[in-house]
C-alpha cells in the first residue's frame, strides 16, 4: 500500500483543500491564527473531512510543539508531564485529543486547569458533535468548529493530485475511465481519506486501468447509499422528521437507513426523536416520549450495529402514532404573550401562605378557583388519541360542578 492519504497530507494551511467557512481570511480561526490568540478549540465533522490534519497544520502555523492523544487510551500522568515539560520555556504547547467526544468526567477536570491558565493549548475532534459530551466548563472556555463533508469538486482536485503523485513519485500511470472516476468521488460520500484508500487499494493489486467493476469488487457495498453531498445529515435527518410527522411509516424508515448508512451518530438522530415525540406527538400518546427517551438512553450504551433495530422500532412507533402539535404551540403561545407585557400578579388565594387556597383533593379531585388574574387562553387541544381522553376528562369534572352548583341555586330558589 502506498498509504496515499498520508502522503497526500496537506504541509500547510494554504494547501488545505475546503473548509472555507473555518479557515478562510476573513473567517475568526484565521483571524486568531494571524495574530497569534488561538484559543482553545474542538473540531467536529465527518470521517475523512481533515480534522486532524487541521489541527496538526495550526501548530505548525503557529510553529508550537504539538502533541496528539486519544481520548480513549491517553494516560492523565502523561498529560501532565507533557504539559510540566514546557513550564518554564517560552513555548506554550499544543495538545490535539482526538475522539474527544469519550472523554470522561475525570479527564475533562484534568484538562480545566490547563485551559484556565493557558499553559497549553488544547485542540480536540470528534466524528460526533460533542457539545453534549463536554462539561459546561470545558465549553465555556473553548470554540466549537463543524467541518463539513468534502464537496465533490474536493474530492475530484484531490484525486487528481493523488494520480499526479502516483505518476510523478512512483512511475505509475493510471488509467481511470470515466465511470470508475465517478464511483470513487460518490461513493465516497465526502470522506477524502476513504476514497484515497480505495484508490490506494486497487493500485497496490497492480491494477493500473482502473475500472468501475474492478472498484466495486473492493468496495461491494458503496457508502454512497447513506448522505452525500447535496444530502448532508440536516437534509436527511429533516427528512425523516417530516416523514414521522407525515405518518409515512416506510419514508421513515428509509430515511433513518439512509442516515444509518452514512454512518450518523446515533444519538444524534434519537435526541431528534425525542423532540418530535414531544413537538408532533404530545400528549395524543404519551408513550412515545417514554419510547423515544428509552431509545436515547439505549443507543448511548450499545451503539451500531445493533443501534440500527432500536431506532427502527422507534421511528415506526412515532410515524404510527397518532399526532398532536398541542404542546408546541401552548408553550410558544405563553411565551409569545410573556414577551408582549402579560406578567400578571399572582391571586392571592394560591401565594404560599394563602389561608382562603381551596385544595382540590378536598373537593373530590377539582373545586373552581381562579388561578390567573385575568382569562388567558393558550391550549388547544386536538380530539385525536389520548389527548381526547383528556379533554374529556376536564370536561367532565367542570361539568360536574357546574350541575352540582345548579343543583344547589335551586335548592336555594325552593327554599
Amino acid at each position: 500500500m502506498l498509504n496515499l492519504a498520508a502522503l497526500l497530507r496537506p504541509e500547510s494551511l494554504q494547501d488545505f483543500i475546503a473548509q472555507e467557512h473555518i479557515i478562510a481570511p476573513d473567517t475568526p480561526l484565521f483571524k486568531m491564527l494571524k495574530h497569534n490568540a488561538l484559543s482553545h478549540c474542538f473540531f467536529y465533522g465527518p470521517p475523512g473531512s481533515g480534522k486532524t490534519t487541521l489541527a496538526a497544520l495550526i501548530a505548525k502555523e503557529l510553529n508550537k510543539p504539538f502533541m496528539s492523544y486519544n481520548a480513549t487510551s491517553f494516560k492523565i500522568e502523561e498529560l501532565r508531564q507533557f504539559v510540566k515539560s514546557y513550564e518554564n520555556t517560552l513555548f506554550q504547547p499544543i495538545i490535539f485529543i482526538d475522539e474527544v467526544h469519550r472523554l470522561t468526567r475525570t479527564q475533562q477536570e484534568v484538562l480545566l486547569p490547563i485551559m484556565e491558565s493557558y499553559s497549553a493549548i488544547i485542540l480536540g475532534a470528534s466524528t460526533y458533535n460533542p457539545f453534549h459530551s463536554l462539561t459546561n466548563a470545558i465549553r465555556s472556555r473553548s470554540f466549537l468548529f463543524e467541518l463539513k463533508p468534502h464537496s465533490n469538486a474536493h474530492l475530484d482536485s484531490i484525486l487528481e493530485k493523488a494520480l499526479a503523485y502516483v505518476k510523478d513519485s512512483k512511475h505509475i500511470h493510471i488509467e481511470l475511465e470515466s465511470q470508475a472516476r465517478e464511483y470513487l468521488i460518490h461513493s465516497s460520500v465526502g470522506d477524502a481519506r476513504a476514497m484515497l484508500n480505495l484508490l490506494d487499494a486497487i493500485i497496490s493489486t497492480g491494477e493500473h486501468h482502473i475500472s468501475l467493476q474492478g472498484l466495486k469488487a473492493l468496495r461491494p457495498y458503496a457508502l454512497h447509499d447513506g448522505a452525500s453531498e447535496s444530502e448532508s445529515h440536516y437534509t436527511l435527518i429533516s427528512a425523516l422528521i417530516k416523514s414521522i410527522r407525515g405518518s409515512d411509516v416506510n419514508a421513515s424508515v428509509y430515511y433513518l437507513a439512509r442516515l444509518i448508512a452514512g454512518n450518523e451518530n446515533p444519538e444524534f438522530i434519537a435526541r431528534r426523536l425525542v423532540i418530535l415525540a414531544s413537538e408532533d406527538i404530545g400528549n395524543a400518546n404519551p408513550n412515545a416520549l417514554n419510547l423515544a427517551t428509552s431509545t436515547m438512553m439505549a443507543v448511548s450504551k450499545i451503539g451500531y450495529p445493533e443501534s440500527r433495530i432500536i431506532l427502527s422500532q422507534c421511528v415506526i412507533y412515532l410515524a404510527s402514532s397518532p399526532k398532536s402539535n398541542t404542546a408546541y404551540n401552548a408553550i410558544n403561545a405563553a411565551l409569545d404573550s410573556i414577551k408582549q407585557g402579560c406578567v400578571l400578579e399572582v391571586p392571592s388565594q394560591i401565594l404560599p401562605d394563602s389561608s382562603s387556597y381551596l385544595y382540590p383533593h378536598n373537593f373530590g379531585g377539582w373545586v373552581e378557583q381562579s388561578y390567573l388574574a385575568q382569562d388567558l387562553h393558550f391550549v388547544e387541544s386536538t380530539t385525536k388519541g389520548f389527548e381526547k381522553t383528556l379533554n374529556e376528562w376536564l370536561e367532565k369534572i367542570k361539568n360536574k360542578e357546574k350541575i352540582t352548583n345548579t343543583s344547589k341555586d335551586k335548592g336555594t330558589e325552593n327554599a
